[in-house]
């Protein structure tokens, strides 16, 4: 059994459904999370002909599915609905037509009997085709009504074979129904072509691509995503961001989404206690054709326009989203006195995205921005060094200690030696 990674609420999907309406300057509490119902996820599994290849660890593609199946079943919380559906799992013949049918429900979308799911998993053997376009249109309807989140789960090893049902543009039908499903894609061993696809699988539903060559991050992986199904489901508030700091809506700790001009600066507020960390992070959206070099600069500066700490990211043309973040620690206040006011810090959103031409530039582009305000891991002050203690006192006594060792070793070794040549 593995144990299971819990990872705090960061960047979420970028944006396929904000709306293009003004919103108006908040000072704001993000959203609570929505929704008691059960998270569900489905496990979609190629079991093609060419999982046989031997090429992940010493072993098969399809025996390192079946281990990572086999962990994460055993680590899938309690509160997560998890099915699993195959392709290319039943048919080995050459016709298309019948190959491009080649999917099945392998387990129902429901409350986990591991047992017999991992029973269902051990008869799997690489069979067919794969099918992935039609696959996903079938694991579209596995879910059940009320789910609090949907989340398919793709892991193969190749392209589709069953064009023209180009995968991609079923994943953007998927997402344009509004119902809230959100596609991760894995790739084992991938090549250029099916990096590509899987990737633009991922990026229509909001959804993450991961490449794997190794048995141990395949697990880690989906047992990550399913994970993440479990988390709860936060609406994010919407905002307006200001030209300057001096303007700008003061938020508190949250989910925000707003729109950015091309090449626009837009600024937002957040007061920082003594002694409290802010933890900050952005993602802009490519949402229309844009040209490939773009870039994305999120600043903590104070309110005189000094700045603090950033955090940039670059990007090439290869995914439409790019995020970045940022940490500031809050030095704790030296005086006694409990009402030393909150620092107010500005944070600057900058990006370097430049439209194609006839490409329209309004609305601007989809932003989505993360805010917490937490208490800090230490002593903030302490931070720079390495949690050993105010004042540095611990330092001193390793200092020392380390200092009075090396005499004691200095001296031992001239007895030795002193003793050696009386010898």
């Amino acid at each position: 059994m593995i144990t299971r990674k819990r990872r705090v609420a960061g960047v979420c999907a970028l944006l396929a459904a904000l709306t293009a309406g003004i919103a108006f300057p908040v000072a704001a509490v993000a959203g609570e999370p929505t929704g008691q119902a059960t998270p569900q996820v489905d496990l979609v599994l190629d079991v093609s002909g060419s999982m046989r290849t031997a090429d992940i660890d010493g072993g098969t593609r399809m025996a390192a599915a079946k281990q990572a199946f086999n962990e994460v079943l055993d680590a899938t919380p309690e509160e997560v609905q998890l099915g699993i559906r195959t392709l290319g799992a039943n048919y080995p013949g050459d016709n298309q037509k019948t190959g491009c049918k080649d999917t099945a429900q392998l387990y129902p979308v429901s409350t986990l009997d591991r047992t017999e799911a991992k029973t269902q998993v051990a008869t799997l053997s690489p069979t067919g085709w794969t099918p992935i376009g039609p696959a996903l249109l079938k694991a579209a309807g596995d879910f059940t009504d009320g789910a609090s989140s949907k989340r398919i789960v793709l892991i193969s090893d190749g392209e589709d074979t069953c064009a023209p049902l180009d995968p991609c543009e079923v994943a953007r039908e998927i997402a344009a129904k509004g119902i809230g499903l959100t596609i991760d894609t894995l790739g084992l061993v991938p090549n250029t072509k099916m990096r590509q696809q899987l990737s633009c699988i991922a990026e229509a539903t909001g959804g993450t691509y991961t490449s794997v060559e190794h048995a141990d991050e395949l697990t880690d992986k989906v047992n990550q995503l399913v994970d993440r199904a479990a988390d709860p489901v936060v609406t994010p508030v919407a905002t307006e961001g200001a030209g300057s700091c001096a303007t700008a809506p003061t938020l508190k700790s949250g989910l925000y989404t707003d729109r950015e001009e091309f090449t626009q600066q837009r600024w937002y507020r957040v007061d920082v206690d003594p002694g409290q960390e802010l933890r900050a992070s952005v993602s802009v959206g490519a949402d229309r054709a844009v040209n490939p070099s773009s870039g994305v600069l999120l600043r903590a500066v104070t309110v005189h326009g000094r700045e603090i700490v950033r955090g940039e990211a670059a990007n090439n043309g290869r995914t439409d989203v790019i995020s970045t973040g940022l940490r500031y620690p809050k030095a704790e206040s030296d005086s006694d006195d409990e009402g030393t006011p909150a620092e107010t810090v500005c944070l600057q959103v900058t990006n370097s995205f430049s439209a194609g031409s006839g490409v329209k530039t309004t609305p601007g582009l989809p932003l989505e921005l993360t805010v917490d305000v937490v208490d800090g891991p230490s002593k903030a002050s302490d931070v720079a060094s390495f949690g050993l203690g105010r004042g540095w006192w611990l330092l001193g006594a390793l200092i020392l200690a380390g200092f009075v060792a090396g005499l004691l070793w200095g001296w031992l070794s001239r007895w030795r030696l002193a003793v050696w040549r009386t010898n």
